[in-house]
């Protein structure tokens, strides 16, 4: 079957000398098989984009993505028959940098990264085998893999951010007073709040899939094509937001009776097809497909040339070699982590009495592996102190990651007003560059200044943070790091509050984080 599939790559006529049909086999072999080196060395990294098509409704269309890619090239396969594929050496370089990618995204956690980079080396293993040629003419097919990759979770809170917004602008142009606080809000008629289910993202992610299929199939000019794609990602943004208000608005004028059950999801889908049917509509007004393909420029080749087998050996052996590299260096530095769990966190002593627990609030971050809480009167106010710390991370226990929050998005008494990043000058022209998001719950509103310790160093970037800690696990073998969130209750005094405690007490209070890490001894 795989023969089959690959023989119009062969690039040797079917009048080929009968003596060297084994040849021509032993090389569809070859390139078959290297094709599919990437998803055999990084078999981990795929399976983990199959569990997450497997679980989540809004990525299940990964599944269709590969039988879909693989008909169109299909589709190209008379036009890949008249062409000869020729190793590409410099796709190796890429390759590496792809691979690299991925050790560097496994050392800080982030998987969608890992993913992205074993989905690029798909195309970049064909153009190393077949040539920019012939991977011109897959060009399509090997991008729409990308699709296939379960990114889009950091989209959520500006989706739902955007959804809020137009919402409430749209309420009050109608006349309906709004009583708003971040993402929740109220009418005369009652409470709405703007959660995870309410972003749009799974209308976005089908939106923009299709969308791309049918701007491919559809249209043979490059920017048709752009133009399609772009209002494909874009309506759904705002249909979504229009879904939302239209719910609201029936909610209302008929007193909470219609669209707050399970009618709620089904006039959002129902509003959804509605919007796509439209999309597809009006874009099929433009459709060039009756129009035949540009042909290819045509490359001669002597049908008698012999079948450079070794070329392509050669070329495997590169492919192989950039692919496996990575993940040798990967589990070498996996045996070099500290794994003893950390100690000594409780040992930091603020120079400020202490005083009983300010707030029950608790941050919604990934288990760490050592955590401390402290309550401390500073200058006659309370003031809260929480560390977590993070060591040997694993997917679940990770310091940096888009789920960790300062409260749970769903089910949680605590409610952000939002947050800025603030850069504060402390005594002796210390600079330290921190969060601060206001939350407000039962027990009132509490202001947070919060940053990651990463490797002796403070940044309130998450970008930044994900640096640091592959800079120190490359060279030291450790991924050690902690989140520090220091609050107090809200009003015009809190910033002097928590700057006072933070000018007294933050070199003590690195001084304590450093111990932690040089405990689990290793190479400073």
């Amino acid at each position: 079957m795989t023969a089959r599939l690959l023989e119009p790559l062969a690039g040797v006529r079917a009048t080929a000398p009968a003596g060297r049909a084994a040849p021509r086999r032993a090389l569809l072999l070859l390139i078959g098989a290297t094709l599919l080196l990437p998803l055999l060395v990084y078999r981990d990294t795929a399976d983990s984009i199959v569990a997450i098509w497997g679980r989540s409704e809004t990525y299940a269309h990964g599944f269709v993505i590969v039988p879909i890619t693989l008909w169109l090239a299909w589709r190209r396969r008379a036009l890949l028959a008249s062409m000869t594929p020729a190793p590409f050496w410099p796709a190796l370089a890429a390759l590496l940098g792809c691979g690299l990618v991925w050790l560097l995204a496994g050392l800080v956690e982030v998987q969608v990264a890992r993913q992205y980079a074993l989905v690029a080396m798909l195309p970049l293993t064909v153009l190393a085998m077949l040539g920019p040629r012939m991977t011109a003419q897959l060009a399509f097919p090997l991008a729409f893999l990308l699709l296939a990759v379960p990114a889009g979770d950091s989209l959520v809170e500006p989706l739902m951010r955007i959804t809020a917004d137009f919402t409430v602008a749209a309420l009050r142009a109608s006349g309906i007073p709004v009583l708003t606080e971040g993402n929740n809000f109220t009418v005369p008629s009652g409470s709405w709040s703007v959660v995870e289910a309410c972003s749009g993202l799974r209308y976005l992610v089908s939106s923009l899939t299709v969308g791309c299929l049918y701007a491919y199939l559809s249209y043979r000019s490059w920017w048709r094509r752009a133009v399609f794609i772009l209002a494909a990602a874009g309506l759904p943004v705002l249909a979504n937001g229009l879904r939302a208000y239209l719910i609201v608005m029936i909610a209302h004028l008929s007193d909470m009776r219609l669209a707050v059950g399970f009618d709620h999801l089904i006039y959002g889908w129902v509003f959804f097809g509605l919007v796509m049917f439209l999309l597809f509509r009006i874009g099929s007004l433009w459709r060039e497909d009756h129009l035949p393909p540009p042909a290819a420029p045509a490359v001669a080749a002597p049908a008698a040339a012999p079948v450079a087998t070794r070329r392509f050996a050669l070329a495997a052996c590169g492919v192989a070699l950039c692919l496996g590299i990575w993940p040798g260096y990967a589990w070498h530095l996996q045996q070099s982590r500290v794994r003893t769990a950390p100690a000594g966190l409780d040992a930091f002593r603020a120079a400020a009495p202490e005083a009983p627990r300010l707030s029950a609030w608790q941050p919604a971050f990934a288990r760490p592996a050592a955590q401390a809480r402290h309550a401390y009167a500073q200058q006659g106010r309370a003031l809260g102190l929480t560390l977590l710390y993070y060591r040997d991370q694993q997917p679940d226990s990770k310091l940096i990651s888009s789920t960790n929050r300062l409260t749970a998005m769903v089910h949680s008494p605590w409610h952000s007003a939002g947050g800025t990043l603030r850069r504060e000058t402390l005594g002796a022209g210390r600079s330290l560059t921190l969060r601060e998001e206001t939350l407000d719950g039962p027990e009132g509103p509490l202001l947070f200044w919060s940053w990651y310790w990463i490797d002796g160093r403070t940044t309130a970037s998450d970008i930044a943070g994900k640096l640091l800690q592959a800079k120190q696990t490359l060279l030291t073998g450790r991924d050690d790091g902690a989140a520090v969130f220091l609050y107090t209750p809200a009003d015009e005094r809190a910033r002097a509050t928590l700057r006072a405690f933070l000018d007294a007490n933050l070199g003590t209070l690195e001084a304590t984080l450093e111990r932690v890490r040089r405990q689990g001894g290793g190479p400073p």
